[in-house]
């Protein structure tokens, strides 16, 4: 009996998976191919497969220059936003939780307008403070919203989620003052606050992109080895710790690992609401409420709905709009819709 379970789960671990990874793939060639300039699938798959010679090499630079770091920031961003969603949402046992409820994504927003507003943010050398101050900021924000939480040597998850609430108000109140007082920035700092895909990576700063990538599939990774224990703690607290697990450290552990995943991604691309809302929610319905299953799920979920929502916000309209934006536009009405076809014990 336990092992037909075993294989009916890893039978279904690798359908949801393996769809949803074709599901990326796809929609990054369909998003290689779509844009203002005008070029084709059959343009993408020239350049990918070597054959430059028939390919303009206006057409490369596009696809290679500046779709294809987008399509990967997209990608980046998507994974750890939802899979940080999911975290959130079993550490503080509120399925309203999201990326930002912490105030960690606030931090990043504060830190990158602060060097905005002082000048700091200027030419090549300000393409690497800038990120590089937002994802400190994040990490800042999370160590003052456990200070604040830690009553008693113990950090409880109603605590957490009120210092995260206060703390968030705080950040929040510090960038708009950042923004009353600045001049020519203010466009800088709004276009943050709305989120954007549109980070432009030069050969010195394209290392951005890898190290994110890279914080947020190590990420993914020990939460997927720890995924037994927050299927645990999902339970709630008591039920965790009757299993033998340490709640304060493993949830300080959680919190660490999901502020490096935040931290990486929004330095780069700003608050993009709704993805660490909406995501693990849609994901459950398909995958379970198993964190084995649901983790992996998650992030390749968040990295098509992102590359979509990005292509979207490049076509739908003569300007850009910001991603974050269109997220906030297709998220609020599924995300009612999800709360009005719910089931029990996903939502």
């Amino acid at each position: 009996m336990i092992y037909e379970y075993q294989k009916k789960f890893y039978r279904r671990w690798a359908t949801v998976n393996l769809s949803l990874l074709i599901a990326v793939i796809a929609g990054a060639f369909l998003a290689l191919s779509i844009g203002p300039s005008r070029t084709s699938l059959i343009d993408v798959l020239g350049v990918f497969l070597g054959e430059r010679t028939t390919t303009p090499e206006w057409v490369s630079n596009v696809i290679l220059r500046i779709r294809l770091p987008r399509i990967i920031l997209a990608i980046v961003a998507g994974a750890s936003l939802s899979v940080s969603g999911v975290v959130f949402q079993a550490v503080l046992g509120n399925p309203l939780a999201d990326p930002y409820i912490l105030g960690v994504s606030s931090g990043a927003v504060a830190g990158a307008a602060l060097v905005t507003v002082f000048g700091i943010g200027k030419g090549t050398f300000g393409q690497l403070v800038i990120p590089t101050v937002s994802f400190v900021g994040s990490l800042l924000a999370m160590i003052l919203v456990y200070i604040v939480a830690r009553i008693g040597g113990r950090v409880r998850s109603q605590t957490l989620l009120l210092a995260g609430v206060i703390v968030n108000f705080f950040l929040g109140a510090v960038i708009m003052l950042l923004m009353s007082i600045s001049n020519r920035e203010l466009h800088e700092i709004v276009y943050l606050l709305m989120g954007n895909l549109g980070y432009v990576f030069s050969e010195r700063t394209i290392w951005m992109l890898w190290i994110a990538g890279g914080l947020t599939l190590l990420g993914a990774i020990l939460l997927l080895w720890r995924s037994r224990e927050l299927n645990a703690l999902s339970l709630g607290e008591e039920s965790a710790t009757q299993l033998g697990i340490d709640i304060q450290r493993f949830r300080l552990f959680l919190l660490f690992i999901v502020s490096l995943m935040i931290g990486a991604a929004v330095s780069l691309c700003g608050l993009i609401g709704f993805v660490g809302l909406i995501v693990p929610h849609a994901t459950r319905m398909l995958s379970g409420p198993d964190h084995r299953t649901l983790i992996p799920a998650a992030a390749l979920s968040g990295a098509v709905f992102l590359i979509l929502a990005d292509t979207l916000a490049r076509t739908v309209a003569p300007i850009e709009i910001p991603v974050g934006v269109v997220t906030a536009i297709v998220g609020g009405p599924f995300f009612i819709y999800l709360l009005r076809t719910r089931r029990p014990g996903y939502i």
